[in-house]
């Protein structure tokens, strides 16, 4: 595509994934597994597909854990740079500490936390048809109370930014993806923390800057909670969710080739295991993610689920809607729900933990 080489691409991945403990003890968000590869590996390969070569990684907590996975981007076919934070510098704070490092007249911003599957292309033509100073992309959600409203006029043109309302007045959220213009980075107060959100887009609407929407109904999910993250996990696995850096048929399960799958058992609703991982017979596992070297034994069951590096689920366990951190050891018959979260190398008991009242 024309023009496409002078974008460059600003993937923010700084963040401490506070939401998603005790996972993101040993690892940042976006390099936990998804579907069998680094969440980022996804984002990745779609700004690859879009034609966009040139990637700059703003990064801050275990920021060397980045360039030790991806290196040069050459793999990927892309130029990956690394730009580490010092101090949180927000959203604004993060795009403005990358500009020596950009090379186009456009950069499109990307939030690392975010599962998606609109067309890029697409927002790079409205950016330029427009002649936007910036372009938001905007997408449409079912309930976008618990989000930012952007209402836009009947060209496009974004009118307002609205914090998050019990009563909103547009079902168009900031879908955390956005094109700007170089020279307005170059405005970005260098330096201290900035919000896009609060400070840079009010204050270019305030000035009559050209801000425009590019509004679809793609899929999209902010993976920074647990039930998100197993819902994206799943989305991807059976095609839900859209990515170039999958190849074979989507299906109930994706299973590593060095894992280990016992007769009889069921793996359903998106459910990833990983290498090196292990399922034992009669075990039920319904949108699990699984990384690499879990166990989970015998006739136990695990629903919409974490379970991390190397930890054990024991028989007849019922882990649901739970994180398990690396490492821990859940006896026989122990019971796990609704948000339960157990931290790295935590053992517990045979029927240690329990629900119900029998044993």
């Amino acid at each position: 595509m024309t023009g496409e080489q002078k974008t460059d691409a600003v993937v923010l991945v700084g963040g401490k994934g506070t939401r998603l403990r005790p996972l993101t003890l040993s690892a940042p968000k976006p390099m936990l597994p998804t579907a069998g590869l680094p969440f980022l590996t996804h984002l990745l390969a779609r700004i690859a597909a879009a034609g966009i070569t040139h990637v700059v990684l703003g990064t801050s907590f275990k920021a060397e854990v980045f360039e030790e996975h991806f290196g040069d981007g050459s793999k990927l076919g892309l130029e990956i740079d690394y730009v580490t934070e010092t101090e949180p510098l927000g959203t604004g704070g993060g795009i403005r500490n990358v500009l020596p490092k950009l090379r186009g007249e456009n950069t499109m911003v990307f939030n690392g936390d975010v599962l998606g599957g609109t067309d890029l292309g697409g927002i790079l033509d409205t950016h330029r048809t427009t002649e936007a100073d910036v372009t938001l992309h905007l997408v449409r959600v079912g309930d976008p109370r618990a989000f930012g409203c952007v209402p836009t006029d009947a060209e496009g043109r974004v009118t307002a930014f609205l914090e998050k309302t019990q009563d909103p007045p547009t079902d168009q959220i900031n879908a955390g993806c956005y094109v700007f213009k170089r020279d307005i980075i170059e405005q970005i107060p260098s330096g201290r923390p900035v919000s896009v959100e609060r400070e840079v887009f009010p204050a270019l609407l305030a000035e009559g800057a050209r801000v425009y929407g590019h509004v679809d109904s793609s899929y999209w999910r902010d993976m920074g909670t647990p039930e998100d993250f197993v819902r994206g996990s799943a989305d991807l696995v059976r095609g839900i969710a859209p990515s170039p850096a999958l190849d074979g048929p989507r299906g109930e399960s994706l299973v590593h080739p060095g894992a280990g799958v016992a007769p009889g058992a069921l793996l359903i609703g998106g459910t990833v295991v990983g290498r090196g991982a292990e399922v034992g017979a009669g075990a039920r596992l319904d949108g699990a993610v699984l990384f690499d070297g879990a166990v989970v034994e015998a006739g136990a069951t695990v629903e919409r689920s974490i379970i991390g590096f190397g930890a054990r689920i024991g028989p007849r366990a019922l882990v649901r809607d739970a994180v398990i951190g690396d490492g821990a050891d859940i006896g026989a018959r122990c019971e796990l729900l609704r948000g339960a979260r157990v931290w790295p190398g935590v053992t517990l008991p045979d029927g240690g933990v329990r629900f119900s009242t029998d044993v």
